[in-house]
């Protein structure tokens, strides 16, 4: 039986996978017995640090092998890791910081050639409960918001008795809080999905039986550690299963089709535009990837040709096709031995733990093949929003119904189609991106009167962000996407922008984003 909570979990791993690799990252290797002992380490360090169990650790970092440390380290001693996206601009991380009142922060200073202490620190005052920062990359000292290097961090925690951190370890129960995975609602304002150590841990094991990972598995992880699909499904579901694996930092088609081969990859789970990439790419015959054997493609519409390709271009023995959202991570993925065609045009089933209804207007369960809402309930469905009881009720109804906000139909196999979003919500590159957010950064701007944002099909991308905006003093487009880059992250920031006179409205005054949609086919 799978433990129910982390320290547990990397018990287990130790004692049953213990000189396996479980990460190689470039010239770094740690096996399952060094991975634990790391683990102990971060969690010493984050103790002598001043993080407490119950505290919150912020985690603002590329996939490399510091990151699960830092993850089960903070969870081992009970605090709850909040991941932060690497795109954020230093005001999106620094309202994050604040609405969690993170005591520690782990980042990567000038990944990508970005100074994150300094954006955080030019986005104003440093968060008053923000004890910690901690640069993987080394020393750092940005003004008054000074951050001390990865090998000083560990090194302070020697410090720590055997005694204090057992102390700690024996806090975490199953329903400690593992996680806040912060993302944006209908209204603009961030709300933290909350989920409970053992809500994480089944989230992963249910992922690993999905994909019948083992120890024989090479695990290459492209999707970010940040975002529940690289973190759930992605190293934890490996510390449950024994697999190894292979951190990108960032996605380069040549860099992973070189990695496929040379480390004879066996599972690439991604977003489409990953696998879009790889069949396209001229050099793609130069590359043996025949030792692929499963993947999924997840976090976005999927072309019903995408999964043909997978399987006949790429060669993958396996694909599979799943829904979820940050508030129900895995909550279906298409049965094995399905049929191709099938697999194309669903996302599957429920996964066990998970009930599935899709609810008409009248609030009816929805006939075979009639549109409703899609409603999960289950051990997957998040605790709730993060100190937000009223969002929270509006999610998560008193049957424990969580309303998804998507449009859907059950087939007559049970399995389930997306059709379409009740939210305005739109993914880029498999990245959620809600216009209010857009929006409300648009409307800081003193130069504009308000602006309308929608998402539009992207070749490459999935679909992009198109901005109707109302401006005064002759406002540019090309000044409002410059002043806007360094206030969202840029997937976040509208690929076109038109300029109008007024934006489309209904008799009650709301914006008829379906006039805006269809202005724009």
């Amino acid at each position: 039986m799978t433990p129910r909570t982390i320290p547990a979990l990397i018990e287990r791993a130790k004692q049953t996978y213990a000189d396996h690799p479980a990460i190689v990252d470039g010239p770094t290797t740690l096996t399952y017995t060094e991975l634990a002992d790391a683990a102990d380490k971060a969690a010493r360090a984050f103790l002598a640090g001043g993080v407490r169990s119950g505290d919150r650790v912020a985690i603002w970092a590329p996939n490399r092998w510091e990151f699960p440390v830092a993850v089960l380290g903070a969870q081992t001693i009970g605090a709850t890791v909040v991941p932060l996206n690497t795109r954020y601009r230093g005001h999106e991380a620094r309202e994050i910081l604040e609405r969690s009142r993170a005591t520690a922060l782990v980042t990567v200073n000038g990944f990508l050639g970005t100074d994150y202490v300094q954006m955080l620190h030019d986005a104003g005052p440093r968060p008053e409960h923000l004890l910690t920062i901690v640069d993987l990359a080394g020393q750092t000292a940005s003004g008054a918001d000074s951050a001390i290097g990865w090998d000083e961090f560990l090194a302070n925690g020697q410090e720590i008795s055997d005694e204090r951190l057992e102390g700690a370890r024996s806090t975490v129960t199953p329903d400690t809080l593992a996680d806040l995975l912060f993302t944006s609602g209908t209204t603009g304002k961030p709300k933290g999905v909350m989920s409970a150590q053992r809500q994480t841990i089944g989230i992963a094991d249910v992922w690993a039986r999905g994909a019948k990972l083992t120890p024989e598995d090479r695990y290459a992880i492209v999707n970010p550690f940040f975002h529940g699909f690289g973190y759930k499904a992605g190293f934890l579901a490996a510390l449950t299963s024994g697999a190894t694996i292979y951190p990108m930092a960032t996605y380069d088609p040549a860099q992973a089709l070189k990695l496929i081969q040379d480390e004879q990859i066996t599972v690439l789970p991604g977003a489409p535009t990953i696998f879009t990439t790889l069949i396209n790419h001229p050099d793609l015959k130069a590359y043996d990837l025949s030792s692929l054997r499963f993947a999924i493609a997840g976090a976005a519409s999927v072309p019903e040709s995408l999964f043909a390709d997978m399987r006949e271009v790429l060669g993958i023995d396996e694909v599979k096709g799943a829904y979820g959202l940050t508030e129900c991570l895995v909550a279906t993925t298409t049965r094995p031995g399905e049929d191709p065609e099938h697999v194309a045009k669903v996302v599957g089933p429920a996964v066990e733990g998970v009930e599935i209804r899709t609810v008409t207007a009248a609030g009816e369960d929805a006939e075979p093949g009639e549109d409703g809402e899609v409603w999960l309930r289950g051990d997957n469905v998040m605790l709730g929003y993060f100190e937000n009881p009223d969002a929270t009720a509006e999610a998560i109804d008193e049957d424990g119904w969580l309303h998804t906000g998507d449009v859907g139909f059950l087939d007559e196999h049970g399995c389930l189609k997306i059709t379409d979003r009740i939210k305005d919500m739109f993914t880029v590159g498999g990245f959620n991106v809600y216009p209010a957010e857009v929006e409300n950064a648009l409307a800081d701007h003193p130069g504009i009167v308000e602006a309308a944002v929608i998402g539009v099909p992207d070749a490459r991308l999935g679909q992009v962000g198109k901005a109707f905006v109302v401006v005064r003093d002759g406002l540019t487009a090309d000044a409002i996407d410059a002043w806007l880059k360094d206030r969202l992250a840029n997937y976040k920031q509208p690929r076109a922008y038109v300029l109008v006179d007024s934006l489309p409205r209904n008799a009650s005054g709301k914006v008829l984003k379906t006039d805006l949609r269809d202005s724009s086919r």
